[in-house]
């Protein structure tokens, strides 16, 4: 028998990058998958790859803002709609976010980093937790940039950050209901949010890690499914850093010369399919 048979999952961001990968190992697993997703157009192509690759009928697709509470309640109530029940939630949708130095960093960015990076895990651990009547585990994307200084932009860093504890501050109330609130905190993955269409694009890891490969989704994807299943019934509240050793080594992975904060301030909305934007200082 399949490690998630039967098990029905909501993941966020869901088509493209660490949320695709993660819709197809929870497939492989056996669980049934909504896909949720504010790009239309690779939602409805990932939900056609998987339909082609004999998963019909276990994978399903909803267009949706994951900071706008009506769309959050509609996805989880796709799942229950076409399955009956919710038993796993990955809240993974997000966006590189408000970037540049504080002094130039528009507030309106810093808004919008943290209604798509903090808001939308609220709304998703609030809905999701809200249709689990069966117990169940809830998962967030955090961030090694939310354990350290010099893992990200400010605004994704403290965001990520808040992540962190929202997970560990749910858990203690959701724990008797049997619900798992964990978090993943990957380090540098090769996803199109972080490089953009061209992996020239991430920073140069080597002696910034332990490891010597980079990140690929399906490392975070494995981590999901132990997080999803009953092996790790017993663990809630944790972030668990999937990062190739950037935290031991101390996570500096954007230096102050990198564009990323030295060079012109803006909003990174990542694979959204809205057009990302430069602002003059």
């Amino acid at each position: 028998m399949k490690r998630l048979e039967d098990r029905v999952a909501v993941v966020t961001g869901g088509a493209s990058g660490i949320g695709l990968a993660s819709v197809e190992r929870l497939l492989s697993e056996g669980a049934r998958v909504a896909i949720a997703d504010l790009n239309e157009e690779a939602g409805k192509t990932a939900v056609d790859r998987f339909d082609q690759a004999g998963y019909r009928g276990s994978v399903d697709f909803v267009a949706g803002d994951v900071a706008d509470e009506a769309n959050v309640a509609a996805t989880m109530e796709c799942a229950i709609r076409n399955w009956g029940r919710l038993d796993i939630a990955f809240l993974n949708a997000g966006v590189g976010g408000a970037f540049g130095s504080i002094l130039d960093t528009d507030s309106d960015d810093w808004d919008q980093t943290f209604a798509y990076l903090v808001r939308s895990v609220f709304l998703g651990i609030k809905h999701a937790a809200a249709k689990m009547t069966d117990g169940g585990s809830i998962i967030a994307t955090a961030s090694v940039a939310g354990l350290s200084g010099g893992g990200g932009s400010h605004a994704y860093s403290a965001a990520k950050a808040a992540v962190v504890n929202l997970v560990r501050s749910t858990s203690l109330e959701l724990g008797q209901r049997r619900i798992r609130v964990n978090a993943i905190a990957p380090g540098v993955i090769s996803t199109p949010l972080a490089h953009r269409g061209n992996e020239k694009n991430l920073p140069d890891m080597s002696g910034r890690q332990s490891l010597p490969d980079l990140g690929q989704p399906e490392d975070i994807a494995a981590t999901l499914a132990f997080l999803a299943s009953d092996d790790a019934r017993f663990i809630t509240g944790e972030t668990v850093v999937v990062d190739g050793g950037v935290i031991a080594g101390g996570a500096n992975i954007w230096s102050r010369n990198d564009m990323l904060l030295a060079g012109r301030p803006g909003m990174n909305h990542g694979s959204t399919g809205r057009r990302s934007a430069l602002r003059d200082k």
